[in-house]
Formats: C-alpha cells, sequence, structure tokens
C-alpha cells in the first residue's frame, strides 16, 4: 500500500510539472532581458528587433525576455538576467525607484546593450548618460553612408568590412563618455547631415560602474533586423556585455 501511493504521488508530480507553464524566455547559458518602453517618438521597428534577439537566442544558447513593462526593474527581477537591452527606448521609461534598481544591477556586474534611440533616453539621469555613452541631438533623413570600423578585433565588429556601407538613421550625439571604447565611425563625407567631425562614433564599449555597456548607434529601420551583419555586431554586443557578471 505505501508502494502504491509512492507511486501516486510521483505520478501526480510528473503530471503537474508536465502541465506547468513552460518559461521560453528563460534557459541556457544565460538570459536577456530586452526592455523597448517608449514615452516619446516610437520606432517600427522595435518589434522586428525584439524576434531578431529572440532568433539570436534560439540560435547560441542564451534566453529572452522581452517587455515594456518598467516594473521589471527591481533587485530580485534584474537578478534573473546577465545583459538588458534598451531597444529603441525614448524619453523617461523609469522611475527613481526602478533607476535605483538598474543601477544596482550593473553595479554587481549586469551588462547593458544599447540600440539606436537608447541614447534618446532618460535625458535627466546623469548616470544612465554615461552608461549609454552619448544622448542623441539630432539626425538627418535615413540614407546611405560608410562606417569606418576602428577596432576589427571586437566580437561584435571582427566580421565588418573595413568600411560598412548601409542605410539607417544617422544619429548626431552629444554629451559623449570621454571613457568609452569607439569600435566605428561615421565618415561624414559619404552623406549629409553629419554633425560630430571627423570622430563621428556610432558604436561603441566600455566597463562602467562595475558592469559592462555596450551601443550601436544602427537600428532605425525594419531591413535593419534582417541584414546579417547588423545581427551578428548586436549578438557580439550581447556575448561581450554577457561577460561581466561572474
Amino acid at each position: 500500500m505505501k508502494t502504491l501511493t509512492s507511486l501516486v504521488i510521483f505520478l501526480l508530480f510528473f503530471f503537474i510539472r508536465c502541465d506547468a507553464p513552460k518559461q521560453g524566455a528563460t534557459g541556457g547559458k544565460f538570459n536577456v532581458l530586452v526592455f523597448s518602453k517608449t514615452a516619446g517618438f516610437r520606432h517600427a521597428s522595435i518589434p522586428d528587433g525584439i524576434a531578431a534577439i529572440k532568433k539570436l537566442g534560439q540560435e547560441n544558447n542564451f534566453g529572452v525576455e522581452a517587455t515594456e513593462d518598467a516594473a521589471f526593474f527591481t533587485k530580485e527581477k534584474l537578478t534573473g538576467y546577465k545583459v538588458v537591452v534598451f531597444l529603441s527606448t525614448t524619453l523617461d521609461v523609469l522611475n527613481d525607484q526602478q533607476q535605483q534598481a538598474f543601477e544596482g544591477f550593473i553595479r554587481s556586474g549586469g551588462g547593458f546593450l544599447g540600440i539606436h534611440a537608447a541614447a534618446d533616453t532618460e535625458y535627466e539621469w546623469p548616470w544612465y548618460g554615461k552608461l549609454v555613452g552619448g544622448y542623441f541631438e539630432s539626425h538627418p533623413k535615413p540614407q546611405e553612408a560608410v562606417i569606418r570600423v576602428k577596432n576589427a578585433s571586437h566580437i561584435s565588429t571582427k566580421h565588418l568590412p573595413a568600411d560598412w556601407t548601409c542605410t539607417d538613421e544617422w544619429y548626431n550625439y552629444k554629451n559623449l563618455n570621454p571613457d568609452v571604447q569607439v569600435l566605428c565611425q561615421l565618415d561624414e563625407s559619404t552623406y549629409e547631415g553629419g554633425k560630430n567631425g571627423a570622430n563621428h562614433p556610432i558604436a561603441w564599449y566600455h566597463e562602467y560602474d562595475g558592469g559592462r555597456a555596450f551601443y550601436t548607434g544602427r537600428g532605425h529601420t525594419p531591413e535593419a533586423y534582417s541584414e546579417p551583419l547588423f545581427l551578428q555586431h548586436v549578438l557580439g554586443g550581447i556575448l561581450w556585455a554577457a561577460g561581466g557578471k561572474k
């Protein structure tokens, strides 16, 4: 009778586990949170970016969860992720308590990846400005331009051609953090509307306040998220940022 009871308990436990909701966003080597809340301009490419990063996760064995709920920014919830991606966020997206939780995440060794309008975010939060590496100042109309790869040894750039010609919305930046390591620069002679001069950064990385931060200015257009070179660039940024948390 005792054996039969144990068997029934085992079977009940087995079926409960099988019927439990699957957390498809987690698993693999590490987990990534993609945050795309907007309080200003909203990019039509956000769904494409989310889908692309989820696909990168499936192909490279890391979990991806996407949200626009700032309530995810608590110490307890952020502990489950190695990298937080700000995917074309705009303006004021976190309150004071959420900002403190995110600062704690970075200080504990967390990784950050900013894509495109992540630089058009949280202008009144100086810590974030240094983390992302610079703020959006202006942009001309989307057009083709040449990106000069300045550091071809980084995991996010080693696959790129020395002169990377592509179409995007090219940001001009202000309040650039001088401590970032520039990976790529825009050649302003190849398009109209550049305002940062001969050393116009468009992708960079740095270690910051205990964690790691990577930013790329590309990602305005939906088409960018089907470009193999850009996707490998984003993947390299994620993998580098993930290396910062033990």
